[in-house]
């Protein structure tokens, strides 16, 4: 069968939560490399690539936003990531486990990431619950910390991985941020918003994407949307 469809995921609040693992891996990654101790709770990170967050860390605290920190700082989070995962825990959203099972066994479907998270973060965060295997390729905040960048990204891996030129209208981000519309509009992609995050569907729908979901339990009705069915 020939594949014609490319599903790019988000990961935090699309296919999984880890209740704040990330962020409090963070905080001690900042405390553990720079010996600081104050909180960046204040910062607003949903839907954003963790250089970015990074980036406003620096600012917050004055510290150089040299890759020499930026270096220091993502060492130290990825080290402290899968102590915070166990703790905080990390549960898969409603269907997820159906929805990539079918994609990777209906066989005209390639599936990728699209995510804000380091690739080393990403990997940590999904083999936790054996969902790597899913993703043979995908675009990170390691691409670049402008998230509305990272498509084109995807599809240069996607093609390399699959041989395929994916169209546009075959091409579909889904995550759970006003963030992941805005970028998959900004490469012609089509849109999937999922209200497993922090945003209510309203704020999704205002954003006007292609399909938007409460959450993704009802399968049969997310194959429809994708005009998969």
């Amino acid at each position: 069968m020939r594949i014609t469809t490319l599903l790019l995921w988000d990961i935090d609040g699309t296919l999984l939560t880890a209740g704040g693992a990330g962020m409090r891996a963070l905080q001690t990654a900042l405390q553990r490399v720079f010996s600081i101790d104050g909180s960046i709770n204040d910062i607003d990170f949903a839907g954003r690539t963790d250089r970015w967050i990074m980036r406003q860390i620096f600012a917050k605290f004055g510290l150089p936003a040299s890759e020499e920190n930026f270096t220091r700082l993502a060492d130290g989070y990825v080290t402290a990531l899968p102590e915070h995962l166990a703790d905080r825990g990390v549960h898969l959203l409603p269907g997820i486990p159906a929805l990539l099972a079918t994609a990777e066994a209906r066989g005209d479907m390639a599936l990728g990431l699209l995510t804000g998270n380091l690739r080393r973060g990403a990997e940590a965060k999904l083999n936790s619950r054996d969902l790597w295997r899913f993703f043979p390729f995908g675009a990170f905040a390691d691409d670049s910390e402008d998230r509305d960048r990272l498509g084109p990204h995807a599809l240069r891996r996607a093609r390399a991985h699959h041989g395929v030129e994916f169209a546009p209208a075959n091409t579909w981000v889904i995550g759970d941020t006003p963030h992941d519309v805005v970028c998959a509009r900004a490469f012609g992609a089509r849109a999937l918003a999922v209200a497993t995050g922090r945003h209510a569907v309203v704020q999704l729908q205002s954003l006007q994407p292609d399909a938007v979901f409460e959450n993704l339990a009802d399968t049969a009705s997310f194959w429809r949307a994708i005009g998969a069915a």
